[in-house]
């Protein structure tokens, strides 16, 4: 069975939802974000840098959560919930698919440590102010795209998954601006979501 090691708040939830979306078996070791938990010798035999998800497949443990996504597509459903090679939104399903942590989620990293992982003493209000601000700049076109569609590609798929994840969190922190509505769509429709739901209980 599928096994997924799991913290609140982070990548890990995209795993957990697309598994509900593909109704595939699994478990999860939800962990504690703490030192502890993520640097201990167990966990480091498993990402030798202490972080999550990791997907175990019987003798298979890989970490990466869009590799995961896409190792889960291929090996579990067939290569569902993405376009054909051959059609004509392959190519922007690729293009989503990783731009989301290509441009969105660097900036919504750096955020995080500015305001939640640093102590208040050593936050640097010039790099949130930065990070803040290529955040809203690397959403603008995300936001453009999603004009007249519900989901990235038009149908869901495997992109959002990725990108729509983020974007629910990026609401989430407060950085989609109200003149941001078609991402404020967009979240709301992933947030109805059964699957979603169910992977959002665990945050």
């Amino acid at each position: 069975m599928l096994k997924v090691h799991f913290v609140a708040n982070t990548r890990a939830g995209r795993v957990i939802w697309l598994l509900e979306e593909l109704d595939l078996e699994y478990e999860v070791n939800i962990m504690p974000f703490t030192k502890e938990g993520l640097k201990s010798e167990e966990h480091r035999s498993r990402h030798a840098l202490g972080r999550v998800p990791v997907l175990e497949d019987g003798d298979i443990s890989i970490f990466e959560s869009g590799a995961i996504i896409d190792y889960i597509l291929e090996r579990h459903k067939n290569g569902g919930l993405k376009p054909s090679v051959d059609s004509e939104v392959f190519p922007y399903y690729l293009q989503w698919y990783h731009y989301c942590e290509g441009m969105v989620m660097p900036p919504m990293n750096q955020i995080v440590v500015q305001t939640i992982l640093l102590p208040p003493e050593r936050r640097d209000e010039t790099v949130l102010k930065q990070a803040q601000s290529l955040l809203s700049k690397s959403l603008a076109p995300v936001n453009k795209n999603l004009e007249g569609k519900d989901y990235l590609i038009g149908d869901f798929s495997a992109a959002d998954l990725m990108l729509g994840h983020s974007c629910f969190m990026a609401n989430r922190m407060g950085c989609v601006t109200d003149e941001m509505q078609n991402i404020k769509d967009y979240v709301a429709r992933i947030e109805e979501r059964t699957a979603f739901k169910t992977a959002i209980e665990m945050q």
